[in-house]
C-alpha cells in the first residue's frame, strides 16, 4: 500500500484539490484529509487566457509556471495544516490545468510542470496521466471510471456517478464491473460563465439564481437537438465546446435557469447510450453543491438522485482522490484507461514518473 496524494484542478478554474488515500491502486485502504485552495485572481485570468492554445508561448509558460506554483503552496498548506510531512507521501498524482483538448487532433494539453513540483515537494510526481491514451487514439477522458469502481464495489448495480465540472460526464458501472464513461455535455462551466458576464459572480452559489428564474422551454428543446448528444460514446469534449451563447438575450435569472436545465437535459439524454437502466444517479463535483441543478437532474432524468457525500465519499475531494490512485496504477503499470471508457484501443495505462 502506498500514501498518495492526488492534485486536481479542473475546467472550472476553481483552484487546487489536494487529496490524501493510502491505495494499492486496486482497492482504497484509507481516506486521509483533503484541502481545497481557491486560484489567486491573476493565476485564474492567467490560466483562461491561453484555453485553446495548441502550441508554447510566453503566455503558456508564465501559465504553467503559476499552475505549477499554486499546487505546489497549496500541498504546502495541506501538509502544514494537517501535521503530515511530506517525507512521508511515496508519490504524487499531478493532473495540472487542462487548457485545450482535442482529441481528434490526437491532442491534448495539461499545464503544470511535474519534474519542477518533484523538485519543489521533494517526493515522486506522476504527470501527463491524459497523453498516452490520446495519442493512441483515446478520448483522454474520463479517467475516473477505474476509481468509481473501486468505490463502488458493495453498492447495487447497476449504477452512473455524475461528476459536474466545468464539464459533466458520467461513469456507467454494470453488475459484471464493466465500464461505459463517456462527457455528457455541459455542466457548470456555461453557467459559471453566464453569472461571470451577467451578475458579475464567479458561479451560482447553492443555484440561488437560477432558482429565481424560468426556464425557456423552446431555447432548452433547441438545445437538446445538438448533434454531440447523439453521438455514441466513447467521446469527450473542451470546456470551450458547450458556451452559455444560447441563452444569450435572456434576463440573469432566467439564463442560469436555462443553462442549469441544459446540463440536467444532457444527463438525461446521455441515459439513451446506458446498457441497461439505472435506478440512482450519483452526483459528485462542484454540482453537487446547487440544489437548484440537482433537482432538474432528478427532474430530467426520473431517476433517484443522491450525493456523493451522502453515500460517505467526500465528493468535493474525489476527483483529487482519483488522481492519487491513479497514479499508484501507473507506477504499477495498471490500466488506467479501457476502450469502453475512453475508446481507446486496448486497457492503456499511462503517466509520467518524476523524481525528486
Amino acid at each position: 500500500m502506498m500514501r498518495t496524494l492526488g492534485l486536481m484542478s479542473g475546467t472550472s478554474v476553481d483552484g487546487v484539490d489536494v487529496a490524501l488515500v493510502e491505495t494499492d491502486g486496486e482497492r482504497v485502504v484509507s481516506f486521509g484529509p483533503s484541502l481545497t485552495v481557491p486560484y489567486a485572481d491573476d493565476v485564474r485570468r492567467s490560466i483562461r487566457a491561453v484555453f485553446g492554445a495548441e502550441f508554447p508561448t510566453d503566455a503558456t509558460r508564465a501559465a504553467e509556471r503559476a499552475v505549477t506554483g499554486a499546487h505546489a503552496a497549496a500541498v504546502r498548506r495541506w501538509s502544514s495544516e494537517q501535521g503530515i510531512a511530506l517525507q512521508t507521501i511515496d508519490l504524487v498524482g499531478f493532473h495540472g490545468q487542462t487548457i485545450t483538448h482535442r482529441p481528434e487532433k490526437r491532442f491534448t494539453w495539461q499545464i503544470g510542470d511535474g519534474a519542477e513540483l518533484a523538485h519543489s515537494l521533494g517526493v515522486r510526481v506522476i504527470n501527463d496521466l491524459r497523453g498516452a491514451d490520446v495519442a493512441a487514439g483515446g478520448q483522454g477522458a474520463p479517467l475516473v471510471p477505474v476509481y468509481h469502481l473501486a468505490l463502488a464495489r458493495d453498492l447495487p448495480r447497476p449504477l452512473v456517478v455524475v461528476n459536474v465540472g466545468g464539464v459533466a460526464n458520467v461513469t456507467w458501472i454494470g453488475a459484471d464491473d464493466s465500464l461505459l464513461a463517456f462527457d455528457t455535455g455541459p455542466g457548470n462551466g456555461p453557467i459559471d460563465d453566464w453569472c461571470m458576464r451577467r451578475a458579475g459572480q464567479r458561479y451560482d452559489k447553492d443555484g440561488m439564481l437560477a432558482a429565481t428564474g424560468t426556464v425557456d422551454r423552446a431555447r432548452l428543446e433547441r438545445f437538446s437537438e445538438h448533434r454531440f448528444f447523439a453521438r455514441v460514446p466513447p467521446k469527450s469534449l473542451d470546456r470551450g465546446d458547450f458556451s452559455d451563447a444560447w441563452a444569450e438575450g435572456l434576463g440573469a435569472a432566467d439564463g442560469a435557469a436555462t443553462l442549469t436545465a441544459g446540463t440536467a437535459r444532457a444527463l438525461a439524454l446521455a441515459a439513451r447510450h446506458f446498457p441497461a437502466p439505472v435506478a440512482q444517479w450519483v452526483i459528485c463535483g462542484g454540482g453537487a453543491r446547487n440544489p437548484t441543478l440537482l433537482r432538474a437532474i432528478a427532474q430530467e432524468t426520473r431517476g433517484k438522485v443522491v450525493t456523493a457525500g451522502e453515500l460517505g465519499w467526500d465528493g468535493d475531494a474525489l476527483e483529487a482522490q482519483a488522481f492519487g490512485f491513479l497514479a499508484v496504477r501507473s507506477l504499477r503499470g495498471l490500466p488506467l484507461t479501457f476502450p469502453g471508457t475512453t475508446g481507446a484501443p486496448r486497457p492503456m495505462t499511462g503517466g509520467r514518473l518524476n523524481e525528486p
